[in-house]
């Protein structure tokens, strides 16, 4: 027996020591059953099922938190930071007319939606020295909005069909 100040954890860590129901033991005979049975263990990256695709209605609303810096659409212009008509699939500090960062010109990133995802999770420690002084979009789902929204715009800021 364990010595334990715990009657609690004394009785616990006794139970996993002499074999009983621990985590281990069940995640082992569920493996065990699963490989016997043929099923897949571990899926890889390239089968495991795709992002959920955001609403670029909800986008829309998601935007208003970025519409003091940033214009998208027909006639859009730069504001403190660039127009975005045509961003996914741009690369990073490349709008003719609009002076980024050293640090964004030299990122080298390409805004595809990962990258995009990344910087909208945290645009600072994804471009050191950015300019942006936006701390970020907690949510997984105001991402995946705001990333449907934005990419219906072309490079002209007309809506794709």
């Amino acid at each position: 027996m364990i010595a334990h100040p715990s009657p609690r954890l004394r009785q616990t860590d006794n139970t996993r020591r002499r074999g009983g129901p621990g985590l281990a033991r069940l995640m082992g005979a569920a493996l065990s059953l699963a490989f016997i049975a043929g099923l897949p263990v571990m899926a890889r990256a390239e089968t495991a099922a795709p992002a959920a695709a955001g609403s670029a209605e909800a986008g829309e609303k998601v935007f208003l938190k970025c519409r003091a810096c940033h214009q998208i659409g027909a006639g859009a212009k730069h504001l403190v930071g660039p127009e975005l008509n045509g961003v996914i699939g741009r690369k990073a500090g490349t709008v003719a007319g609009y002076s980024f960062s050293d640090a964004m010109k030299n990122s080298g990133l390409t805004w595809d939606a990962a990258t995009l995802r990344d910087y909208l999770k945290n645009p600072r420690a994804k471009v050191t020295g950015t300019r942006m002084i936006f701390v970020g979009l907690p949510k997984d789902k105001d991402i995946d909005d705001l990333l449907a929204y934005v990419g219906q715009f072309d490079a002209d800021g007309k809506k794709k069909p």
